[in-house]
């Protein structure tokens, strides 16, 4: 099953790939393994000795709730933050995803493990493709020569099918020119990148400055 959910990951290039997934995998059926063990054995000692029921403790989530802790660390490693995006989310949540598997199937909930590797797969491999969420987007532009350029980038939008949500301008003075800064919040169309349109946007002469924006 990890190494199915492994798979897809390093198909796709991910920084965790197929023998990453099934190593904490394993890992994690093992420590549920060894934690029912440990139990069973307390228990064993407990009914052969009532009195070692006052000496003998085991808490049957320790071992687990370690493991569910301490895959974060090994997600978080295969993050990359960048100044224009996040990658790796979703490697990181498989990884945890894995773990929890394979604690499911050391604890012997098979039927259960079954439904999550379905589920996991499901969407790992078709959900991005049955539903479509919409990239939206803050562009700051700053131009010159109101009139023509705006009409440029009004057209632009228009052939590539991207919807303008909003807008927000204001002017400034500058040398006795007028320098127009306009803030449009956008939905990308699937198949076009934001930087593709920042880039194409920049070919035309009367652009000063084209930037994503956080509003």
């Amino acid at each position: 099953m990890a190494g199915a959910i492994g798979y897809d990951r390093e198909f796709k290039s991910r920084p965790a790939g197929m023998r990453t997934h099934i190593l904490v995998c394993v890992g994690a059926t093992m420590i549920a393994l060894l934690q029912t063990e440990l139990y069973i054995d307390a228990i064993n000692q407990i009914s052969k000795n009532a009195e070692l029921a006052t000496v003998i403790k085991v808490d049957q989530t320790r071992l687990i709730a370690q493991v569910i802790s301490g895959i974060g660390f090994l997600g978080a490693g295969t993050i990359i933050v960048t100044k224009r995006s996040v990658a790796g989310l979703t490697t990181a949540a498989s990884l945890w995803t894995v773990a929890c598997l394979g604690l499911v199937i050391g604890m012997g909930h098979y039927t259960l493990s079954i439904i999550g590797f379905i589920i996991i797969q499901l969407t790992l491999s078709l959900l991005n493709k049955i539903i479509v969420v919409p990239s939206v987007k803050n562009l700051e532009v700053r131009y010159r020569h109101k009139a023509e350029t705006q009409e440029f980038i009004a057209n632009h939008f228009l052939e590539n099918k991207v919807v303008v949500k909003g807008t927000n301008v204001y002017v400034e003075i500058e040398n006795n020119h007028r320098i127009y800064t306009t803030t449009y919040t956008i939905e990308m169309p699937k198949g076009y990148n934001v930087y593709e349109l920042i880039e194409d946007l920049a070919t035309h002469e009367n652009m000063l400055k084209i930037r994503l924006v956080d509003l």
